[in-house]
């Protein structure tokens, strides 16, 4: 099924969010509490079906590329971001998609929700950055007894950088720079920050 799949090339994802209104340029303060100039709202990419369904059948087939057919038994994604891009990527695999999310500010599984154990799982992010709450999701996936095999993300915007412990991936990749707050170049901190992300941001 791989070489059936559609193939994507970085500008043509980009492209997919540009038409969305989903790539933001700016001063965002990002849910690692990390500054950018520019912010990738998935969340638009996704409501529509058809730009998620044909972002996510491409991803698929790079996994399947990367990682051979068969090779997935469930895609397991962090609330609230990855769940619409781990459904879409579990159905586009053919396979169960579910999510952790936070109780007491750490990953959990909740809604009756089981890991066979030893299952392969794929976990699926929409945007990866510093990789922090990846690692997070695998933490917990690992120990609901779960195989990570692979770790995949619409976009990676560290470049490669995010070591996630496991092989990331992703459908593109882009070096798109963060700063400290107390390092931010002149021409951003002249801009207001906003906060675009759906989780509280650290202090």
């Amino acid at each position: 099924m791989a070489g059936r799949r559609n193939v994507m090339t970085r500008d043509a994802v980009l492209a997919e969010f540009r038409a969305a209104g989903a790539l933001l340029e700016g001063h965002f303060i990002l849910t690692s509490g990390l500054r950018s100039p520019v912010y990738l709202q998935c969340a638009r990419v996704m409501m529509e079906p058809k730009r998620g369904a044909r972002l996510c059948r491409a991803l698929a087939g790079a996994i399947e590329g990367r990682l051979g057919e068969g090779a997935i038994d469930l895609v397991v994604s962090p609330a609230m971001g990855g769940v619409v891009v781990g459904y879409e990527l579990g159905r586009q695999l053919g396979v169960p998609a579910i999510f952790v999310e936070r109780q007491d500010g750490v990953f959990a599984l909740r809604r009756g929700f089981e890991i066979a154990s030893g299952a392969r799982v794929l976990m699926a992010e929409d945007v990866v950055t510093t990789g922090k709450s990846s690692r997070e999701c695998i933490t917990c996936i690992e120990a609901h007894g779960g195989r990570v095999v692979a770790a995949s993300c619409l976009i990676d915007r560290g470049d490669g950088a995010a070591d996630l412990g496991v092989p990331l991936i992703a459908l593109a990749r882009l070096a798109v720079p963060v700063y400290t707050v107390d390092a931010l170049p002149a021409d951003l901190a002249r801009i207001p920050a906003i906060k675009p992300g759906s989780r509280p941001t650290p202090q």
